[in-house]
């Protein structure tokens, strides 16, 4: 597919997406630590080597042409005990952020990226009866001491992908399967997320979210998979929607950021398989399915109307750079569709620019435009190429 130079408008934003622990590896201080030391994800180490080359990879990335770059400040690091908060912790982000802005990036900033600090994760989380004023007094801190180093805030990523790995599937820390935790816990992080937004535009930046968006079709015709689908859409999408409906949260975000990687089909039992049927899954088991990205602008279209949108990650994970190559430019294809027909959209952030930790995959599973000796892949080329036209 060929872009040409007017497919996007002037002052599109062109970004790249990480987050602190896989591109700072765990910490001792937070709940992914010691779901490492027991065994259940490879060990992060240093992650991509981020705290030690972050200004050259801002001046790569600046270089390349990107215009913003999305990182996590890490809660469990600025506050490794209640109360007590880290002067280097504190200083080293201050220094970053500033580091990114002299390479003329705009700072986006996340509050809350999976890792949790350990003391907060031992008293429950986010289901804690406490956890509401302590991310209170958390996001009021950041805005504070940061907030003059930001040029725009995600306070949390994938709310319903977070809840739906801890309290569900039991993949991430604590790794409970519990329907009722994962929806407790499901309503407790959106309107964590949205709170957190009413009190950093208080700063005057704006205010994103980065919701785990997917396009989801029954498996088959019966009543039962269409039932299922129905069900599982409601989480994905209600679940945050009606917080962004409600007086008070309706102007929380200046505009609503989403994450896309896949579509899926989902059978009676809920459990997702690869869409389109017969298309060749990928390392992580899905399906990197461009035209499911238009159908998610779409949906957001209908859902928020003249809202203004972001697509805060997409990414193609796996060896295959060929496949890599092919598969962003069709997504960015159905962005600039998307444009065409009126939509109002930001910008664009790439998962990721660096390779980094990929969780419970580790560094198996590449999804850099570089690699970790930030080297560049062809598929980078090809993204260049398109944001210079």
């Amino acid at each position: 597919m060929t872009l040409g130079p007017d497919s996007f408008p002037r002052g599109f934003a062109w970004g790249t997406a990480s987050s602190a622990t896989q591109s700072q590896g765990a910490t001792p201080a937070d709940n992914w630590w010691e779901w490492e030391q027991g065994g259940k994800a490879p060990l992060s180490g240093s992650g991509n080597d981020f705290d030690t080359l972050y200004a050259s990879d801002f001046r790569l990335l600046s270089d390349w042409g990107f215009s913003d770059y999305r990182m996590s400040l890490d809660w469990a690091r600025l506050e490794p005990q209640p109360g007590h908060r880290s002067r280097q912790a504190v200083e080293q982000y201050q220094e970053i952020l500033q580091a990114g802005r002299r390479s003329g990036l705009n700072m986006w900033v996340c509050l809350l990226h999976t890792s949790l600090p350990a003391w907060f994760a031992a008293e429950g989380g986010f289901l804690s009866p406490q956890a509401a004023d302590l991310w209170a007094r958390h996001v009021d801190y950041v805005a504070e001491v940061f907030g003059d180093l930001v040029d725009g805030w995600m306070p949390v990523n994938n709310p319903t992908g977070y809840a739906e790995k801890a309290y569900l599937r039991g993949t991430f820390p604590p790794g409970r399967s519990s329907q009722d935790e994962f929806l407790r816990a499901l309503h407790a992080v959106h309107k964590a997320d949205f709170e957190a937004a009413l009190r950093l535009r208080q700063t005057g930046k704006l205010t994103s979210t980065n919701e785990a968006l997917i396009s989801l079709h029954p498996a088959d015709e019966s009543e039962d998979a269409m039932a299922v689908t129905a069900l599982v859409d409601a989480v994905i999408w209600d679940s945050w929607l009606r917080f962004a409906r409600t007086p008070r949260y309706e102007n929380a975000f200046d505009q609503y950021g989403f994450s896309y990687y896949f579509s899926a089909a989902v059978n009676a039992s809920g459990e997702f398989l690869p869409y389109p049927a017969g298309n060749a899954a990928g390392p992580q088991g899905y399906v990197s399915w461009a035209p499911g990205l238009g159908e998610v602008l779409d949906r957001l279209n209908s859902e928020l109307p003249g809202k203004r949108l972001l697509v805060s990650e997409i990414g193609y994970g796996g060896d295959d750079d060929i496949a890599r190559a092919a598969y962003l430019p069709a997504a960015l294809g159905q962005v600039r569709n998307a444009i065409a027909a009126g939509m109002d959209i930001a910008g664009v952030h790439f998962w990721t620019g660096v390779d980094n930790y990929e969780w419970i995959e580790g560094f198996t599973v590449p999804f850099g435009l570089f690699d970790r000796n930030r080297v560049p892949r062809p598929s980078a080329h090809v993204i260049q190429s398109i944001i210079r036209g």
